[in-house]
């Protein structure tokens, strides 16, 4: 049987609830800071909607005269927790697969540079992202296209034959302003009402899924 070229030669991907599971150690960063600064809890539905965003826009969106204590708080609880970081099975298999076909593989995330390669390397995904576009990269960010743009531009890819996936609405949002084509993944902070009310070119339930749409036949 004939093998089937890969659909996107780049395929850029979001960090937190996608390709490392940190969703756990960011709620419980939160937490901590919400009580530690203001005496009480958030309430998590909205927690897990400021996935994938700048921290300090978040916190400035909670108690913009406190952010800057909240984003202390929140950085030292979760700088002090990094055991709390797992990695998502079969998310580096996946990865290694895209290389192999040829594929271009980039992260675009709201996450600070720091944490951000700290997660991937608990997870041992750090040496198969060649491209890692972080919040200090651009100033402006998701829904925002520029940091997926930057990232593909890296990876020396086109918008006309990339894909961006991602666990919440803000990643299909931004792959759409991008001219990508975006892959919502049903496994971190989103919920699937809300990513299919973006208009995601499709959605995967599991990893494998995923792998079936970026590797078709492989």
């Amino acid at each position: 049987m004939p093998s089937v070229s890969p659909p996107w030669s780049t395929v850029v991907f979001d960090l937190d609830g996608t390709l490392v599971d940190t969703i756990g150690l960011i709620v419980a960063s939160y937490q901590h800071a919400a009580r530690e600064v203001l005496g009480h809890e958030l309430d998590e539905r909205r927690v897990l909607a400021f996935i994938g965003r700048p921290l300090i826009e978040c916190w400035r969106e909670v108690d913009a005269e406190r952010a800057d204590a909240l984003f202390a708080s929140y950085t030292v609880w979760n700088e002090a927790h990094p055991h709390l970081i797992q990695p998502y099975a079969g998310a580096d298999d996946l990865l290694r697969a895209l290389h192999a076909a040829g594929v271009g593989v980039a992260v675009a995330t709201s996450k600070r540079r720091d944490p951000a390669l700290l997660a991937l390397e608990r997870c041992g995904l750090a040496e198969l992202v060649p491209v890692l576009v972080t919040m200090e990269d651009t100033p402006v960010h998701k829904p925002d296209p520029a940091p997926l743009l930057l990232a593909l531009g890296q990876a020396g890819g086109s918008v006309d034959r990339a894909a961006y996936v991602g666990d919440a609405a803000v990643d299909i949002l931004a792959a759409r302003a991008a001219g990508m084509q975006g892959i919502g993944v049903l496994w971190g902070a989103g919920e699937r009402a809300a990513i299919e009310a973006a208009g995601p070119y499709a959605v995967a339930p599991t990893m494998d899924d995923l792998r079936a749409k970026l590797l078709p036949g492989a």
